[in-house]
């Protein structure tokens, strides 16, 4: 006899474990079925957290995972430390919220692109978020940046530990939505989370003196029940950025302030790096490109396979 699917969503992964939280509230640890574990041999993760799945309880109190429902859309990124075929970050969200400080460490624009691009090719709407604005040397570079997102159509949102104002804009953001933490160690998305939501109490890390690069205190992502409404996604620090399945000659759809320009190149597979006839250049050269969302554009080119 078949024992009874129970439909549930994934709220943590640590290996080959993930918690479960079934649809009237009760959490178990599952494990995968056999044949799920040999199917998805170009994902090092064939369930993410944020996945609704379906699992059949064991005796001994744990759960069988079979199933997974088609995700509406997910975060991903090419696979590190030697593993081959892409991670999968997260699935199922509404908002994807790249998180950057401002000093301590610094932030890469480089980073924002490559997370936006992702959600733009995966169907997440992307936020930037720049955290630490009391270490913030000017209004003008926080203005600069908020104009030059904001004028391409991204949500922008600034935060400081002692900026009660900036914390509820976003709970008013994430009310009844569920979104996801996404940046590198140090920029302060475990201590946003704890004022956020106030009573997780998350442990803080620290920048390291000799890199000046965060340390990690996250250790798994984590879908977290917000009281407000909706569910954050705590997500270990990043450093790696790898995009997944986006050929060179694609990457421009994938940037806004280059949709219109491309349709006037005179090669219909142009890379809008080397090529004669190039109207992305052109409108670079004019000043209609911002210069760092052009070098972050062909940073990204050199690393797609061709």
């Amino acid at each position: 006899m078949q024992s009874e699917q129970i439909k549930g969503r994934v709220v943590l992964s640590t290996g080959s474990w993930y918690s479960v939280i079934a649809e009237n509230g009760s959490m178990i640890k599952c494990r995968l079925a056999g044949k799920m574990r040999l199917s998805e041999l170009k994902q090092t993760n064939p369930v993410a957290v944020g996945d609704i799945v379906y699992y059949a309880e064991n005796s001994d109190g744990t759960g069988t995972i079979s199933d997974v429902e088609d995700r509406t859309n997910k975060i991903t990124r090419l696979a590190t430390h030697g593993r081959r075929g892409e991670q999968i970050l997260v699935s199922n969200v509404d908002y994807g919220i790249v998180v950057q400080s401002f000093k301590q460490p610094a932030y890469k624009t480089g980073f924002i692109d490559r997370f936006i691009v992702t959600c733009e090719a995966y169907e997440v709407e992307p936020v930037v978020l720049m955290n630490k604005m009391d270490l913030c040397g000017s209004d003008a570079e926080t203005d600069k940046l908020r104009e030059l997102y904001e004028g391409l159509g991204y949500k922008f949102y600034t935060s400081a530990i002692d900026d009660e104002a900036s914390i509820i804009r976003l709970r008013d953001l994430m009310k009844n939505r569920t979104s996801v933490f996404i940046g590198p160690s140090g920029v302060g998305k475990t201590s946003l989370l704890n004022m956020i939501e106030p009573g997780i109490e998350k442990p803080i890390g620290s920048i390291s003196t000799f890199s000046n690069k965060g340390k990690h205190t996250t250790t798994f992502a984590e879908l977290i029940p917000l009281s407000f409404g909706g569910y954050l996604v705590d997500t270990p620090g990043i450093r790696e950025f790898g995009l997944v399945n986006i050929e060179p000659a694609e990457l421009s759809l994938y940037y806004p302030e280059m949709l219109e320009p491309r349709e006037r190149c005179r090669y219909y597979n142009c890379t809008h790096v080397h090529e004669p006839g190039c109207a992305v250049i052109e409108a670079v050269e004019n000043g209609l490109i911002a210069p760092s969302r052009y070098a972050s554009y062909r940073q990204i080119v050199t690393t797609l396979d061709t």
